[in-house]
């Protein structure tokens, strides 16, 4: 059975969803005033791996995370690029699609932006003013944090410590205009030149935790199996969703809250992030790197931990990814002289190696350990590619169970490579030299198209070959 580790208990939980076959899933998206980082996809490869699990164990997972298209960084990117803000918002969402299907990350159930529910994000507040947990100040209004009896549960911080710390991070101006340091914005008043819609406080805008309550709530029900984001969040965002969403409802907001943890970078592996200026956008490195192999870089780390960015670890994880490209061909390749039928110790076998992968990964969505069982059963799968016998049947069950554990990490191993006509024409020409007995032609061929990054292997099935 599937055991998650909770952030809310700090404890291992048995996972069992609200509705039986299906997983109401809220993670946390971009405020999209520029590219993403490597440090936000890494949170979009985590749930996007913990989602393709959850649908490989044969649950239908709605999947909701929001664009917040609004706020100080988009109104900044916006003066500097001489755009509206709408513009910037459409500009770098187009972006996060490329880039997203670039790392294979399935898109969303469906991407609320902020600025579409702005009537339901105003009819959410007026709620809380009418229950007594929000307050109207200068145009501005707060949430009462002591009010609500539990906060600071999530991130298991004491009310006097949260003071400390809001009285440090909040400008004494707007100190001056809460009831309490630790209260937190719901709605803004207008400053100059931003954008701002009307309300019954003035014109203004809201806070930037609101949007994800009254969006989770919208598309998902008051009550969500699953909260997922970067652990950064969970104070005070998280923090902040929970205090607001359950005093709406009087319901508990999510079960099981799930944090990933940071991208770090450098020697002193400091978390990469655009306000310390140490980031590398997910565009720049897809340019760098092949795409499959930095989407298995990122998701073949459990979720929970820290991965370190290096270029080596990038390759590394592209020398896995062709061992598991090879192992597939190897196999696919004997299906010329395959028999027909199936082995019964083949079909065991693949039973036997989805149970141990699905052991490993339901605790707590462990792939390194999914990913050991994953490299066995490549083995596995090699030893039968040089078996004297193969069957189609059963060669065609390793291949796809090979497939479908990978694809969970964001591998597609049924994306094919293609060759150049010119290649493809010294292949079948070094071939020829070869049946000829030519071989100091056929040899050339072979070094010709190697400086060419192509890989010629020659096996009693015939010659294959494999791009670097």
């Amino acid at each position: 059975m599937l055991q998650v580790y909770n952030t809310m208990t700090r404890q291992m939980e048995p996972f069992k969803t609200i509705e039986p076959d299906v997983v109401k899933m809220y993670v946390c998206g971009p405020t999209v005033y520029n590219y993403i980082h490597i440090g936000n996809a890494r949170s979009a490869v985590a749930f996007d791996t913990i989602r393709r699990y959850l649908e490989f164990c044969g649950y239908r997972v709605d999947y909701i995370s929001n664009f917040t298209d609004i706020g100080d960084k988009l109104a900044r990117t916006s003066a500097s690029e001489n755009i509206s803000v709408a513009a910037v918002a459409a500009k770098y969402i187009a972006y996060f699609d490329e880039d997203t299907a670039a790392l294979n990350i399935k898109p969303a159930t469906f991407h609320p932006r902020a600025t579409d529910n702005i009537s339901d994000i105003i009819r959410f507040i007026e709620d809380l003013i009418a229950k007594g947990y929000a307050y109207e100040s200068d145009g501005d209004v707060y949430f009462r944090a002591r009010r609500f009896k539990d906060y600071g549960e999530l991130s298991h911080q004491s009310l006097d410590r949260l003071e400390v710390g809001a009285s440090e991070r909040t400008a004494d101006e707007e100190t001056a205009r809460k009831e309490d340091p630790i209260d937190f914005a719901l709605w803004k008043g207008q400053k100059a030149d931003e954008v701002a819609w009307d309300s019954p406080w003035g014109a203004g805008s809201p806070g930037w935790h609101i949007e994800c309550s009254v969006m989770s709530g919208k598309y998902l029900g008051e009550t969500i199996d699953i909260h997922g984001g970067g652990e950064d969040l969970a104070f005070p965002h998280h923090e902040n969703e929970i205090a607001q969403s359950e005093a709406h409802t009087g319901k508990k907001f999510v079960n099981y809250w799930l944090h990933n943890g940071f991208v770090t970078i450098g020697n002193d592996d400091e978390k990469m992030s655009k306000s310390l200026g140490n980031f590398i956008t997910a565009h720049e490195a897809l340019q760098k790197f092949d795409h499959q192999a930095l989407r298995f870089f990122m998701s073949a780390t459990h979720y929970r931990r820290p991965i370190r960015y290096t270029e080596a670890a990038i390759e590394e994880a592209q020398n896995e990814v062709q061992r598991f490209k090879i192992a597939r061909a190897n196999l696919l390749y004997r299906r010329k002289d395959s028999k027909a039928g199936s082995d019964a110790k083949i079909t065991a076998l693949v039973a036997d190696y989805r149970k141990k992968f699905i052991a490993a990964m339901d605790d707590d969505f462990n792939v390194q350990n999914g990913l050991a069982v994953v490299h066995e059963f490549v083995g596995e799968m090699n030893q039968y590619a040089v078996a004297e016998t193969v069957h189609l049947d059963s060669l065609i069950d390793l291949v796809q169970q090979l497939e479908a554990f990978l694809l969970i990490f964001g591998v597609d191993l049924t994306v094919t490579e293609s060759l150049d006509s010119d290649v493809a024409d010294l292949i079948v020409q070094r071939d020829a030299a070869r049946a000829n007995k030519d071989y100091a032609t056929s040899d050339a061929i072979r070094d010709e198209l190697a400086q060419r990054g192509v890989v010629l292997e020659d096996t009693p099935q015939g010659t294959r070959w494999r791009l670097k």
